[in-house]
């Protein structure tokens, strides 16, 4: 089969597109034939293996795993035998960060790891999104920053990938939804439900007097420091980026009754509870609260070119990679 290859830290070009054996399932392990996978955007960190400290995740000296790929949309080809779910013909979306392999033609996954059965009426490039942005989303919100109904948050990022969703579900939760974005990406934004949208090309969200009860840096570009005086009394800073700052801020205020910084690491939660959440959000998709903004889709040959569009920051939505050439390719949702 054909797999995108990484065997050393680096640029986009040490990305391979090669021919590999194809995997066959172990007795609980279901086949999937891959027709859509996504770069996300921890995708070129793990590929530098920058942050250092990454490291001890992905392999210290080069990638531990020698196919990258988070996410994945698909059909279920073959089951082993003590599999008892899923059969042959299943259209099923997984997460697969833990052990990446998201990149190539087909993937064998545990019958009870991180996938569930796609959301009705969605292709296979709307889903592949979910398992990342989605789900991410959902952790960063429902489980760090406890969100709840009658809340005001604020969006830092709202047209990117986590961030798309988070406008979404924050509007499903109930909350009050103010999201930060570009001037290009402002109509895009109100389309997902945003009951108030910044330009921070024209604005400064942190000195602007506004206060809010949760605050997502759903891109990793502020801090806890410099957001703190926005939050409310008891109000929470969340981000997808962790840095020294912010964790230092979750330490002093993991005991606070006050302003304080939370965190999960969405990847590190078990099998079971990303499948259950997957699950969670196929009922949110299927009624039509939340859905896909693609950006660019490129072919696996072009996962370089797709590496370093990821890269330069800008990127609206999901990256998606099509695998399996007889996709059915749907307009773009922007």
């Amino acid at each position: 089969m054909k797999a995108i290859v990484i065997t050393k830290y680096g640029p986009p070009e040490v990305l391979e597109l090669r021919q590999v054996d194809k995997p066959t399932p172990k007795d609980n392990e279901v086949l999937i034939r891959i027709h859509a996978t996504a770069v996300v955007a921890t995708d070129p960190m793990f590929r530098k293996g920058d942050p250092f400290i990454g490291r001890f995740f992905t392999g210290l000296t080069k990638p531990k795993h020698a196919i990258p790929g988070d996410v994945v949309a698909g059909d279920i080809e073959a089951v082993g035998k003590a599999v008892t779910f899923y059969k042959p013909g299943d259209q099923v979306y997984a997460a697969c960060a833990m052990t990446q392999g998201g990149q190539a033609e087909y993937i064998c996954l545990p019958e009870d790891g991180p996938l569930a059965i796609m959301p009705v009426d969605m292709s296979y490039e709307e889903a592949a999104g979910v398992p990342d942005g989605a789900l991410g989303a959902l952790n960063f919100l429902r489980d760090a920053a406890g969100i709840q109904s009658g809340q005001t948050i604020l969006i830092n990022g709202g047209s990117g990938s986590v961030g798309t969703y988070a406008v979404q579900l924050a509007v499903d939760f109930g909350t009050q939804v103010t999201a930060v974005c570009s001037t290009p990406n402002v109509d895009l934004v109100k389309s997902l439900g945003a009951h108030k949208v910044i330009d921070y090309t024209k604005e400064d969200f942190t000195q602007n007097g506004q206060t809010y009860d949760i605050i997502f840096d759903a891109v990793g570009k502020s801090s806890f420091s410099r957001c703190k005086n926005s939050l409310k009394q008891n109000g929470v800073y969340v981000t997808t980026v962790p840095a020294l700052d912010f964790m230092l801020g979750v330490l002093l205020t993991s005991k606070s009754k006050g302003k304080r910084a939370a965190f999960v690491a969405p990847g590190l939660r078990s099998s079971s509870d990303k499948a259950k959440d997957l699950n969670f959000l196929k009922e949110l998709i299927e009624a039509g609260k939340i859905r896909s903004v693609i950006d660019r889709r490129y072919p696996l040959e072009e996962i370089v070119e797709a590496h370093k569009y990821v890269e330069a920051g800008h990127k609206k939505g999901n990256v998606v990679i099509t695998v399996a050439r007889n996709i059915t390719t749907q307009p773009g949702n922007i």
